[in-house]
Formats: C-alpha cells, structure tokens, sequence
C-alpha cells in the first residue's frame, strides 16, 4: 500500500467543510515542530515536484505566513494566512488562503490537532471550515488532495530523517 493511501480526506457533498486524518510515526513534539520550524516546514509542504520558499512564518498567535511554491516549469502558487492559536504541541488554528484561486478573499479557518496514539506515534487531525459549500468545492477541484497527500508522504520522510539526528 501506497503511503498516501494512509492519508483520509472527507468532504461531504453540500457541506463547507473537509477533514483530513493521518497518522505519523513520530512522536507529536516532533511533528508539531515540523508545522513550526520553516528549516522542516519548506521540506515536505507542497507536491514532490515543487520546491518552496517562505516569504512569511510567523506560528504564534497573531503571526502570519506566506509561502510560494514553484514547479518544474517555473509556475508558482502562492498561499497565505495568520495564526490564531498557536498550543505546542497539541494544536494550531490559522486561517489559509490559496491565492491561485479565483476570487482571492475566500480563505478557510483550520484547526490542526496532534494527538498522542504511543510515544513514537501521531495522529494529525485537520478541519478546514470555507464560507460556503462552492469555496470548498473549489479548493477541491485545485488538485489539493494530491498536494496533501504528497506533503504527508514527503513529511514522513522529513520525520524519518529528523528522528535520526
């Protein structure tokens, strides 16, 4: 089986809202570092073809972020958003803006949660509230689900590769 297949995503038709589960093997200190430390960050965010370079990370509460993703043909897609709630190691609330979409202003409000399962295992819970049932059918049609479920795949490697040092 495939890594990414270890990544469930729900997105119940009519509603606003999708839900993402995964488990990592990693304790959550370390997960929850690699969603706050730019070095881990820029490592495993976005699809294996692009490379990112942050412009913004501020993970407090009240910080804002912004990243840029560029593929191998040179076209880049910018996200953005600002932290509300910041809680090592259990949970991050942000908003998240993909600014490729049309009709930029339509961010959804995210609640991330890392949730103990073992000493060495994680659970990463997301929730992803968008205004309306059209927003987050549009999120959906932007080939998000790939992204998510490379990123998790490459931040299983980051993981690996941090547990080592």
């Amino acid at each position: 089986m495939a890594a990414h297949n270890l990544t469930k995503i729900a997105a119940t038709p009519g509603k606003q809202d999708i839900l993402i589960t995964r488990e990592f093997n990693a304790p959550r200190e370390l997960v929850f570092k690699a969603y706050t430390d730019p070095q881990l960050y820029t490592r495993w965010i976005g699809p294996r073809e692009v490379s990112t370079k942050i412009v913004t990370f501020e993970p407090k509460v009240g910080g804002k972020y912004r990243y840029i993703q560029r593929d191998k043909s040179g076209k880049e897609f910018a996200f953005h958003g600002v932290y509300h709630e910041v809680k090592s190691p259990e949970m991050i609330i942000e908003t998240f803006e993909f600014e490729g979409l049309p009709e930029n202003g339509h961010a959804a409000l995210e609640t991330v949660r890392f949730e103990t399962i073992s000493n060495n295992k994680c659970m990463v819970k997301s929730k992803s509230i968008f205004l309306s049932p059209e927003d987050r059918d549009g999120m959906m049609q932007s080939d998000m689900e790939k992204g998510i479920k490379e990123s998790f795949d490459r931040l299983d490697d980051v993981l690996e590769s941090e547990k080592k040092k």
